[in-house]
């Protein structure tokens, strides 16, 4: 198994068939077709099956894509120091947007001062998406948030969030959580952890919202809750960045909901680019510790 053989394989993964493959790594079909043929041959069992008038991976195939994708990754990332002398590349993250627009913008600052050839591509999604990306091997890391289940994925601890509930402004006091009974819930889509933990709060305490409206970002979120439209909940950091921050009420959530970690999810061994990523995280939290 060479990284040719991997390279092609990945590209007709990544792009659905031959004929798109061939054009992606300026070969010709015929071409592609032949070394996929002689890659089955030689491990001995098929990659793809073909369905309509494209190609999927056999099980086996999704086996072989997630070592080739970290194979090619450590290639590309060994060949890119070795040529310049310093860590360069590619680092791939995905993060939920709360971290993405209140957390990471100093963080991802200080790395780019400190590693100005390492190229940040950031997605933003829930932590259920994000994770199912991390298993496709389309990003390398993500940030999410408790609760979710960790499965094969390495952790660490990265940020610490307050969470807090909102109402619309004037809305009559929440003294206890029957109150919210009948309330409709603005939340992000299925996945986001900060829905799960109010929703399972909600069950707990034989509380039934009406209705539960699904948007896809905080400022959506916060100005639906503040022209009536329910009620959410939110990281505090985001509010007090929010335009419509303060067009809202805050209401303190119990003890066991009120803070949250951010875990920083990898799969495998972490690259070089990832573990000096790990390495500012790691620092930052000894200096909030240590009060600097």
């Amino acid at each position: 198994m060479d990284l040719d053989d991997l390279e092609i394989f990945r590209a007709v993964v990544r792009e659905g068939g031959i004929t798109r493959a061939a054009d992606r790594l300026h070969r010709v079909p015929s071409n592609v077709t032949t070394r996929i043929k002689q890659f089955e041959e030689r491990i001995g069992h098929s990659l793809f099956r073909r369905q309509g008038r494209g190609l999927v991976l056999t099980d086996l195939g999704r086996t072989l894509l997630s070592h080739a994708e970290r194979l090619l990754q450590l290639a590309d990332a060994a060949e890119q120091e070795l040529r310049s002398g310093k860590a360069k590349g590619v680092l791939r993250l995905g993060s939920l947007e709360s971290a993405a627009g209140v957390r990471l913008p100093p963080l991802l600052s200080r790395f780019h001062a400190r590693y100005p050839d390492i190229a940040i591509q950031m997605t933003t999604d829930t932590t259920g998406a994000l994770l199912r990306q991390l298993e496709r091997f389309e990003i390398e890391a993500a940030f999410v948030s408790e609760p979710f289940e960790p499965g094969s994925f390495a952790s660490v601890a990265a940020f610490e969030e307050e969470l807090v509930l909102i109402t619309a402004k004037g809305d009559r006091p929440l003294r206890r959580s029957a109150d919210l009974g009948g309330k409709t819930v603005v939340a992000f889509p299925h996945g986001c952890s900060y829905r799960r933990r109010l929703m399972e709060w909600l069950a707990s305490e034989g509380v039934s919202p009406d209705r539960i409206l699904d948007l896809g970002s905080y400022h959506a979120i916060v100005a639906c809750v503040a022209a009536g439209s329910g009620i959410a909940i939110v990281p505090a950091g985001v509010l007090d960045h929010a335009a419509l921050g303060t067009a809202v009420d805050r209401h303190p959530l119990p003890a066991k909901l009120r803070k949250n970690r951010t875990h920083l999810v990898w799969s495998g061994d972490p690259s070089s680019l990832l573990q000096a990523l790990m390495a500012l995280i790691s620092n930052a939290g000894a200096r909030r510790r240590g009060g600097g």
